[in-house]
């Protein structure tokens, strides 16, 4: 029998519902107030603060992975797992958020938030040299897999920084963590550069 090759768009909608649920999940740790007056949401700025940020790197992370799935043809054993890793990796992220805004940006946990954003990073470098590695020539051209490769490791760079930033200053490596969102503000490089280049 001829072996059959399976696609990559079981996986994508797969990681899609993961998506979803790791959202949901961030959204059930929001809590109004005991008072009904506006003054009583001001206690509660690190928590809105923290979900913010958390949940446009989710969306920015879903964006990205959307598109180099675009270049996986098929889901190859190795494609598959590092898409679990990288899942599981973005799947901690409810949990730091929720410990960073109950300690109110406290040194330790936005260390620990920055840490899951390393791991979240070197998971998705080895899924995007997997995704990459099945795309052709025509699909994207060898510089920009290269510049693609370089945005990558300094973003990680960035996040290793914020590591140790947020041990003298939580509010400086948090800041270093959100300047990683214009990295990956679009995930296809020319329009980056298009963008930086204004």
């Amino acid at each position: 029998m001829p072996e059959r090759k399976t696609s990559s768009e079981r996986l994508a909608a797969f990681s899609d519902a993961v998506f979803a649920v790791i959202i949901t999940i961030m959204v059930l740790d929001l809590k109004p107030p005991a008072e009904a007056t506006l003054r009583a949401l001001l206690p509660l700025w690190p928590t809105a603060l923290s979900y913010a940020v958390s949940y446009f790197f989710i969306a920015i992370i879903w964006v990205n992975h959307h598109h180099l799935l675009r270049f996986a043809h098929r889901a190859t054993p190795q494609l598959i797992w590092w898409n679990f890793a990288h899942l599981f990796m973005v799947s901690l992220v409810p949990v730091a958020t929720a410990w960073m805004a109950a300690t109110r940006l406290s040194a330790a946990p936005v260390f620990i938030y920055a840490l899951v954003f390393v791991l979240v990073e070197v998971a998705y470098i080895a899924f995007e040299r997997t995704a990459f590695s099945q795309a052709g020539s025509n699909d994207i051209s060898l510089r920009l897999r290269h510049i693609a490769k370089l945005r990558s490791y300094l973003a990680l760079g960035m996040f290793v920084a914020a590591t140790s930033i947020a041990f003298w200053s939580p509010l400086s490596g948090l800041a270093l963590i959100c300047c990683v969102l214009l990295i990956y503000l679009s995930p296809r490089v020319p329009d980056l550069f298009r963008w930086t280049a204004r």
